[in-house]
């Protein structure tokens, strides 16, 4: 994938925070600074997607989930758009807490909605009290709210993929105790030390988060394809393997049945 450096300056991905509130740990991708602002080096930040979509296309290949983090007002419709694109889940309301550490409470939760829509499909949900219909609702909507988009998320994700890691200090947090990779967008605020995988770029623009986004979860999308295409390929190979036995199977009857 190349990534041009004049769409990037176009989304305003180069534009930083004040001077005075940057991390100096970010120095090496500051290129200047304007009117008290810090410039990110956009050629920095090309070389760095290049590299982070190259990643993200292996784990997406490989059949591993990518979760996508983005409470903040301008991120959210964007991460639920281009992550709902590629079918990978994301939290874009309020991280709940222990999601990555305590799982196995969260995966309970989901299979609470799952069952509420059982009830629901089966009639089982008519036969109780109006009182207890309106919790059940309520309950499931909440659940739905936190937790919609990972409802199909049956496993840990082999990745985290954050915008404003300030922002979503705990997700990153759960995420380095379990050594799950961390991908993020990273402004001149923030320390890049806390990630795996750093895109030096402007994370409070919406047009700058929709650029970054489009090009990832477009390695994301190569990755699946490259998947699938493979999988039809080994399906089609396995099919013609359990046919050869068969068909060995029945040359050795007929030759049988001609020496009778």
């Amino acid at each position: 994938m190349k990534v041009e450096v004049k769409e990037l300056l176009d989304a305003g991905v180069h534009f930083g925070h004040l001077t005075r509130k940057w991390d100096p740990n970010m120095a090496p991708y500051i290129y200047m600074e304007r009117n008290g602002i810090h410039i990110i080096n956009l050629y920095k930040t090309a070389a760095k997607i290049e590299e982070t979509s190259e990643a993200l296309h292996k784990i997406a290949a490989s059949g591993k989930k990518i979760l996508f983090v983005a409470t903040k007002k301008q991120a959210k419709d964007i991460v639920a758009e281009k992550a709902g694109a590629v079918s990978m889940p994301y939290i874009t309301e309020r991280w709940p807490g222990g999601m990555l550490t305590n799982f196995v409470t969260i995966r309970k939760a989901v299979k609470k909605m799952a069952m509420i829509d059982k009830m629901k499909k089966d009639g089982t949900f008519l036969t109780l009290s109006k009182k207890e219909r309106l919790q059940v609702d309520r309950l499931r909507a909440k659940l739905e709210k936190n937790l919609g988009s990972i409802s199909d998320m049956t496993r840990l994700p082999g990745a985290l993929f954050v915008v404003d890691i300030k922002r979503e200090h705990i997700a990153i947090k759960e995420a380095q105790k379990l050594n799950i990779p961390i991908f993020a967008m990273v402004d001149t605020n923030s320390d890049p030390r806390q990630v795996d995988y750093l895109i030096p770029a402007n994370d409070d623009a919406s047009k700058s988060i929709d650029k970054v986004l489009s090009l990832v979860t477009s390695a994301i999308a190569d990755g699946l394809s490259e998947r699938k295409s493979e999988k039809t390929e080994k399906d089609a190979k396995d099919e013609k393997e359990a046919k050869a036995p068969k068909k060995a199977a029945t040359k050795k009857k007929v030759a049988a049945e001609e020496e009778e």
